[in-house]
């Protein structure tokens, strides 16, 4: 019995350290401490990355015309900013590749979405963490350490993301 339960969380394992190998396209790896940015938090208002060190920060990379992102913000929405969102310990950036205020406050209005959806109108941000392909998810640990990267959209790497996200932030 001991045999099986080792084999099954080795087999889980393999599976996890998979997803979380990156590509040509990923400038970080798991680990490394966050690249520090500032952004706007809103259309008046700066903010720095590092304010919101102390708590478990997700970054998500989007656009407006990309599918896959369309199919991953509403559980975004839903599944993870609608469950942590009042967790003083949580913190969520959704940043719009090559995009500014003028798509993302009609997209986000059309779509209902509360959670910050900013731009990143010239990739100075998507460019500190990887060179193409979105939608993206990266998961900043209490420190500033990377914990967790994600390239895409499959319901299976979301729900890893969830696992971790529950597991990060419970009794917090």
């Amino acid at each position: 019995m001991k045999k099986h339960i080792l084999i099954i969380a080795l087999a889980l394992l393999s599976t996890g350290v998979k997803a979380q190998v990156p590509d040509a396209t990923t400038l970080t790896k798991l680990g490394d401490m966050a690249p520090e940015f500032s952004f706007n938090i809103n259309k008046d208002k700066t903010a720095d990355l590092k304010d919101y060190h102390g708590k478990i920060i997700l970054l998500n990379f989007w656009a407006t015309w990309c599918p896959p992102c369309r199919a991953e913000l509403p559980r975004v929405q839903k599944e993870i900013w609608e469950k942590y969102k009042d967790n003083p310990k949580f913190a969520m950036f959704a940043f719009a590749r090559e995009e500014g205020w003028e798509k993302v406050l009609p997209f986000k209005e059309q779509n209902k979405y509360t959670f910050a959806l900013l731009p990143d109108l010239n990739r100075s941000i998507f460019k500190l963490y990887a060179t193409q392909s979105i939608p993206r998810n990266v998961l900043i640990d209490e420190t500033g350490h990377i914990i967790y990267q994600s390239i895409g959209y499959s319901p299976q790497e979301f729900e890893k993301l969830l696992a971790l996200l529950d597991a990060k932030l419970k009794g917090k």
